[in-house]
């Protein structure tokens, strides 16, 4: 099963920006770990801190790349983007919101998410598992 993974603004950034918040590893390494575990499974990784590039991403990991679902980690996207929302409405892959962190516990305007809304599921406040978390919603809503 190939599953597409798609990380916003400054995820890039992962084990250099506030650690104590997203945790000390990049996100190669979480890639690696989640290959690893899932060698049956191919994972398709995409990030960029640009709005468009992320709803192309989408839509290419949906309609061209043929990926069974995707994780979807938008960072500050995630309480601001109309677009990035009605992309994810336009495919019919599931798409799960992901985060690192457990954002209704943060700040107030982390508290409203525009993706939760057009995606399948949410999984938040669970550091890096939250990705492995989202690998087995995706393989077993299928």
């Amino acid at each position: 099963m190939k599953i597409g993974i798609i990380n916003g603004p400054n995820l890039n950034l992962l084990g250099l920006r506030e650690p104590t918040i997203y945790g000390q590893e990049g996100f190669e390494t979480i890639l690696k770990a989640l290959e690893a575990r899932y060698p049956t499974h191919t994972f398709v990784y995409f990030q960029s801190n640009i709005e468009g590039e992320l709803i192309n991403a989408v839509q290419d990991m949906a309609l061209r790349q043929g990926c069974a679902g995707i994780l979807l980690n938008a960072g500050g996207y995630t309480h601001t983007s109309v677009a990035l929302h009605d992309a994810i409405k336009a495919v019919s892959v599931p798409v799960l919101e992901i985060h690192l962190s457990q954002v209704a516990a943060r700040e107030e305007f982390r508290h409203t998410s525009l993706m939760g809304v057009a995606c399948r599921g949410t999984i938040s406040g669970f550091g890096k598992d939250s990705y492995r978390l989202g690998v087995e919603a995706v393989v077993s809503s299928l």
